[in-house]
């Protein structure tokens, strides 16, 4: 079988119906650039080999309990779980600090750390596009009060003038945005480092 012209979900469909040289081709035909990218991260040859395992040991897990949504997009899914598998292969080795969950923890803090080296950037970059994510899923007007204090540094003064509500409304806004954004990170049990 030539599976170069086989698609990813056909063989993803064929591995979960038992056919175990399905994934074989899966990992055959992403191997080298999944690898490359692990390796630029970690730029050790048996770190990268590790973490490459665990990167299809999660894959077959996922697979197998069903939970691999497929869309089409097997490689970006595969990367995203190197990519997870990188970050916490430095936060195992305390090359990054972690995240304790005290509830002084400021999530945007981590967005204006200017001192990164490039492992505090991959990380700084995923936390950012996570919480642009996150915050979307919050009500309009705590997303726009948040909006205009993080992202557009406007005094809660401001925020009160340009919404016609009171500072103190902006305020309970601006706390129940992050009381719900806490939430929507627990239930996701997401890590997020600074």
């Amino acid at each position: 079988m030539n599976d170069t012209k086989v698609p990813d979900s056909s063989l993803v469909r064929d591995y979960l119906d038992g056919n175990e040289n399905a994934l074989g081709a899966l990992i055959d035909r992403h191997q080298h650039r999944i690898y490359s990218f692990i390796y630029s991260k970690v730029f050790d040859k048996d770190i990268s080999e590790d973490i490459f395992q665990d990167t299809f040991i999660k894959v077959i897990r996922t697979l197998k309990r069903g939970k691999y949504n497929e869309e089409g997009k097997f490689l970006p899914w595969v990367m995203r779980i190197a990519h997870n598998l990188v970050i916490d292969h430095f936060r195992r080795n305390k090359r990054m600090p972690k995240f304790d969950n005290n509830g002084d923890f400021n999530i945007f803090s981590v967005l204006s750390d200017e001192g990164l080296n490039a492992e505090k950037q991959l990380i700084k970059d995923q936390i950012e596009s996570d919480v642009q994510e996150l915050i979307k899923e919050l009500p309009e007007d705590q997303l726009e009060v948040l909006t205009m204090r993080i992202y557009k540094d406007m005094s809660f003064k401001e925020i009160s003038e340009r919404t016609g509500v009171s500072i103190n409304t902006a305020l309970g806004r601006m706390r129940y945005a992050l009381i719900n954004l806490r939430k929507i990170i627990e239930k996701r049990n997401l890590i997020l480092t600074n």
